[in-house]
């Protein structure tokens, strides 16, 4: 699957660290696929392994009643879509719009796609460790985590059975950061305000961060 982002320049992320924190942190990604049956997208978390080939390998794994891993055949590409924070942004938080009323509404968001090669793991032993460590990262700041040992053996063998791996080897990565830089940094900041003071702290912070910066350079 060869898919395209329209990206202007100035809102591209090229840093492969901060996508990798961006799937780390907001794991839940679209998995899109295309096969003889047509479109298919599908809502799941994924673990990345940010060690594992040039850009990071991506795993998870489906219902075996979902017909996704038999629509699919190894080295097929696939397309996987993350993202971090979106919100509405209202020309009042400009204080250009109060000056000279040339602002319209937007919408602000930050996202990575993951396009890589799929390899279907439909053994036991992959299914089992990988659904370990995706448990183990999501429990680890719990004060009492949940083990796979908490419950019964048969019950896990049994969901273990039940569910098969993918694994995707990213080959391309790209970040899109609208955050407001086609606006003069008065606007980015005073935007970033008001969207922490309505609660969407992440993308707010990020905006107002980005004008700091551009303030700087």
């Amino acid at each position: 699957m060869d898919a395209t982002m329209y990206l202007p320049l100035h809102f591209n992320e090229p840093r492969v660290d901060v996508l990798h924190k961006l799937i780390e942190e907001h794991p839940l990604g679209i998995l899109f696929t295309c096969s003889k049956e047509g479109m298919g997208a599908n809502h799941i978390p994924f673990l990345l392994d940010s060690g594992q080939g040039l850009l990071g390998t991506l795993h998870c794994h489906v219902a075996r009643a979902n017909r996704v891993w038999q629509d699919v055949a190894d080295g097929d590409g696939v397309l996987v879509v993350f993202r971090a924070a979106d919100a509405y942004v209202t020309p009042t938080w400009y204080p250009s719009k109060r000056e000279t009323g040339q602002q319209v509404p937007t919408w602000n968001y930050m996202v990575a796609h993951a396009e890589g090669k799929v390899r279907i793991r439909d053994d036991e032993r992959y299914v089992r460790g990988m659904v370990a460590r995706l448990t183990r990262f999501h429990e680890a700041k719990r004060e009492a985590p949940w083990k796979m040992t908490h419950a019964p053996k048969q019950y896990i063998d049994d969901i273990v059975k039940a569910i098969v791996g993918l694994e995707i080897e990213i080959t391309k990565l790209i970040g899109k950061s609208k955050l407001g830089q086609d606006d003069s940094i008065r606007d980015m900041r005073g935007a970033g305000l008001g969207l922490k003071a309505q609660g969407d702290v992440l993308l707010g912070e990020a905006m107002i961060t980005r004008a700091h910066k551009d303030r700087q350079t």
